[in-house]
């Protein structure tokens, strides 16, 4: 699998506009087009941050959809963004797809790692670090987006409410830090976002 994100920043009074034209415009795009498997919608209204994702069955869906959609998504994002980055990933380590309420929350851990230990750190987070996040109370699910020539990605986890999400900080810091040890992957950023919406075949 493989999924494209899309990473906009902008004016805060501007983002509900924004989010509801996503919401509404986007997964309709999105379905009409060939390997389309999935999208989520995450946002921070303090600061004036939307995140999307897109799954889709194949590195060339993948390309080709972005060539047919972009366009599209640049009209929806212009009243608010003004700053967007697209990305594309393969989905090298992701859990079953889940069923979340209006109260959902999700973290995002940026990083950067040598292309070399891009193996390692996939071996790693699979079979070490994500049972542990599984193991956290409230969790939902979870996926590893990876460039391995680049050597930079990122791990969204997926809580079902925000009392959830703040109490996992800890353990999921606890998780994190070990796979840093194994694996020497540098941690770049780390997000908070409340979820819109996440739907995935």
């Amino acid at each position: 699998m493989y999924v494209r994100t899309i990473y906009a920043i902008g004016d805060p009074a501007k983002i509900d506009t924004c989010v509801d034209a996503l919401r509404e415009e986007a997964p309709r795009a999105l379905a009409g087009q060939p390997g389309y498997r999935g999208f989520a919608l995450f946002t921070d209204r303090e600061l004036g941050k939307v995140l999307t994702g897109s799954w889709w069955e194949s590195e060339q869906a993948l390309r080709s959809s972005d060539d047919q959609l972009k366009e599209r998504r640049a009209t929806m994002l212009a009243p608010f963004a003004d700053t967007v980055t697209v990305d594309g990933w393969e989905a090298a380590v992701f859990t079953p797809p889940a069923q979340v309420g209006p109260d959902a929350g999700f973290r995002l851990t940026r990083f950067e790692i040598a292309p070399s230990d891009a193996g390692l750190l996939v071996e790693t987070f699979r079979d070490v670090t994500l049972p542990k996040l599984q193991a956290i109370p409230g969790f939902e699910t979870a996926t590893m987006l990876l460039d391995r020539a680049r050597g930079r990605g990122g791990v969204g986890v997926l809580y079902a409410d925000q009392a959830a999400l703040a109490a996992s900080r800890g353990k999921q810091s606890a998780a994190r830090g070990e796979t840093v040890t194994k694996t020497g992957v540098s941690v770049c950023s780390l997000e908070e976002f409340e979820v819109v919406m996440l739907e995935r075949r």
